[in-house]
């Protein structure tokens, strides 16, 4: 059972950032940012192979969000950039104990979640 407790979300204006982190309880093999929108279906954001360093990006936010890691820490970050409204959400840290997909973030395969942060970006 691994625990993921989330920080650092908050209300900005476009075109701000802000940065998440998640603290785990332990180590996984993946740990990736999900976000939840109003009314809308909960999607993946990034990921991180804890093991090796690949990342994969949705494409919404390819360029602007770097998601990283301090493994000493057991730390996940999630650095945004250039927000525009449509970021806004609930945003959520997940671990998949068993894979990393390359190419995408199947939510069910994420077994572990943390409680959310909430992020705001006005116009």
């Amino acid at each position: 059972q691994v625990q993921l407790v989330e920080s650092g979300g908050g209300s900005v204006q476009a075109g701000g950032s802000l940065r998440l982190s998640c603290v785990a309880s332990g180590s996984t093999y993946c740990m990736g940012w999900f976000r939840q929108a109003p009314g809308k279906e909960r999607e993946g954001v990034a990921h991180v192979y804890t093991g090796g360093g690949s990342t994969y990006y949705a494409d919404s936010v390819k360029g602007r969000f770097t998601i990283s890691q301090d493994n000493a820490k057991n730390t996940l970050y999630l650095q945004m950039n250039s927000l525009k409204p449509e970021d806004t959400g609930m945003y959520y840290c997940a671990a998949d104990p068993f894979r990393c997909s390359a190419g995408s973030m199947d939510r069910a395969n994420f077994q572990y979640w943390g409680q959310g942060t909430q992020v705001t970006v006005s116009s």
